[in-house]
This record gives structure tokens, sequence and C-alpha cells, in this order.
């Protein structure tokens, strides 16, 4: 006598392609073979044969196309962490359209403004991966340092007073590094009120760093409190963690391998 399994499978190849009045006389057969409850019998017969049953087939969301373009967005806005280019996405889009550094189509531009940070993210990694190597451990003075100051993301700011600064550096060199010192800015933006100091260095150097924290000090309307930096060593050295220590400065940095902090 064949087991259920196999009847199953038997009845449900000739039920599945049964005109209607045929599906009926099927069904009274099975039911009285194996006592199944007929609600029970039909889901059972109307199933898919096992193994069958696959996820249907749909075009990933976030395609090659899509993917070249976050890359290309991520580099335009100096490579910063997920949750902050998901919120520069649409006015980043707009400008670089506007001043005809990107062309997109209208499906891979409603894409990139639908993705959320952590997709951005995900996304991201082959290109950071790329970037950092093999992320070796820093080791040395510098990294001690690192270890010695706290991280600070993007949901810890929690509506600051006036004085806390992101700060980062610009390189002006006109396109991709040769080698050599170049000209960089350094730029300041207080995270309650957006205001924003710019101040120039001939070249990358901690003692440069503290002497732009100075001037840039000198003119604020109020009070530096703190500064939020990324893990780059013109920041994570024991110039500036001095120079903050001494000025009682509360100094932050980003997680590292995520841009600014997220």
């Amino acid at each position: 006598m064949t087991t259920r399994k196999e009847l199953t499978e038997v009845l449900r190849t000739r039920y599945r392609s049964a005109s209607f009045g045929e599906r009926i006389k099927i069904l009274d057969e099975y039911v009285a073979l194996t006592k199944y409850h007929r609600k029970h019998a039909i889901r059972v017969l109307g199933k898919e044969a096992a193994g069958a049953k696959a996820t249907p087939d749909r075009n990933r969301l976030y395609d090659e196309a899509v993917q070249q373009a976050l890359i290309m967005l991520w580099e335009a806005a100096d490579r910063v962490c997920g949750k902050r280019l998901k919120a520069l996405m649409p006015t980043l889009i707009d400008a670089m359209e506007r001043h005809g550094h990107l062309d997109l189509d209208p499906v891979i531009r409603r894409k990139l403004l639908q993705v959320s940070a952590a997709t951005i993210d995900r996304v991201l990694v082959k290109a950071r991966q790329h970037i950092d190597g093999q992320r070796k451990r820093r080791k040395g003075v510098g990294a001690a340092i690192r270890r010695s100051i706290p991280v600070r993301t993007f949901a810890d700011w929690r509506n600051p007073p006036p004085g806390f600064f992101e700060i980062d550096m610009v390189e002006h060199c006109g396109g991709d590094k040769t080698g050599g010192d170049f000209v960089h800015t350094l730029t300041l933006t207080d995270i309650a009120s957006g205001w924003t100091e710019c101040v120039a260095m001939r070249m990358r150097n901690q003692m440069l760093v503290i002497e732009a924290l100075d001037k840039a000090a000198l003119d604020l309307p109020f009070a530096m409190l703190g500064v939020d930096s990324d893990n780059d060593g013109a920041f994570m050295n024991e110039t500036v963690f001095e120079y903050c220590k001494g000025r009682c400065l509360e100094q932050t940095r980003s997680r590292a391998y995520n841009g600014s902090s997220p």
C-alpha cells in the first residue's frame, strides 16, 4: 500500500492540471484514502511539489549601475559614512547634475534617493576595503593615543550647545595625489549652529593643526568646547591630544573606516 506522501505526490500533479470538475473527484478520492479534513486536503494538493518551491525571480533593487553611482557620490562627499551620505544625497545629486558632473537615469535616481543608510554602508564595503587595504592594526604612540580618545557616533551628539566642532582637512592637490606636500584647509563646523571656520595650512602638519585651532578659536563668537575628527594621523597624535587636554577641549573621533562620525 502506498504511503500518504507517495499518494500526495501522484495526485498533486493530476490535481494541479485538472479541470474544476476533475479536481472535485480527485479531492474526494484523496480525502477517502488519507482521512484528511477536506480543507487541509485542498491546501496539501494545491501546494508546490517538494523542492519546486522557490522565491519568485526579481531584479535586485541596488544593481551595478546604482552601486557605481553610489560610489561616485560617496567619493564626491569625501567618503562620509552611510548615515551622512543618506542625508546629503538629495542636495548632492541636484548639485552634481546641475553642474554637469552627473547624469542619472530617472530610475537610478529614484533608487538612490530611496536607499537606506544601512544599505549604503553595505554597498560600499568593497570600496572601503579597496581603499583601506588589509586594515592592519596600527601600532606605536599614535595607536595608543587613538585608543584613549573616545568614539562619538552621529547619534551621540544629542543637541549639544554651540562650541562642539566637526573638524576635517581638505587637501588642495588639484586631482589625484602624486606625492609631496600640498596646501590644506582645516574646516571646523559647529554641530549646533552650523557656524563654519576655514583656516589655510601650507601643509599637513600637527603643529600647524594646533595653530589653526588657535586661530579659529579667536574668530569664534562663542567658546570652543570640543572637536570631533576622523582617524587622520594629523589629529590622532600626542601634540593635538595634549593641546586639547591643556585647553579642556573634549576630543572625540569617528569609528575607524567609517568616514566622518556616523
